[in-house]
């Protein structure tokens, strides 16, 4: 990939809302990731994004015996193929593309993500029922995020 087009991906990311943007071109492959701690806000590329340590407060209170932590849900996974934004239906006005305990067939339509000004329709990859929608309407979506639990 040339610099001039590399250059062009950086301010894309820079001027629009998205965190991250992934491209695969041939065999090359660029990720540019936009992180807030940066100086002037610009974005920095990165081959992994580092886990970010933040201290807990000296003062806060132990719990005696921390509640067991949920487990994690029972199903098949649908996640997230792309960053974006997760929109339950095709828009504002219209039904949820599924709802938890609606049966799905391979290939039908769960919801649309959002990126970079495009509807991404989403679809089952597996039949089954959904269990559970684990992303509110509305919200951003990480790449790999899971999405749906399908029973």
């Amino acid at each position: 990939m040339d610099l001039r087009k590399l250059k062009t991906l950086i301010d894309l990311v820079a001027d629009s809302g998205i965190a991250e943007l992934e491209i695969t071109e041939g065999e090359g492959k660029v990720r540019i990731v936009k992180f807030s701690q940066t100086a002037a806000g610009a974005p920095a590329t990165v081959a992994t994004v580092p886990a970010q340590v933040v201290p807990a407060p000296a003062a806060a209170p132990v719990a005696p015996a921390a509640a067991p932590a949920p487990a994690a849900p029972q199903g098949h996974q649908v996640k997230a193929p792309m960053v974006g934004t997760f929109y339950r239906s095709p828009n504002p006005n219209a039904a949820s593309f599924v709802e938890v305990g609606q049966t799905v067939k391979e290939g039908d339509p769960l919801c649309i993500i959002e990126a970079m000004k495009l509807l991404n329709e989403i679809e089952a990859d597996k039949s089954g029922v959904i269990k559970e929608i684990l992303v509110e309407n509305g919200e951003p979506v990480e790449y790999g995020q899971p999405l749906f639990i399908i029973a």
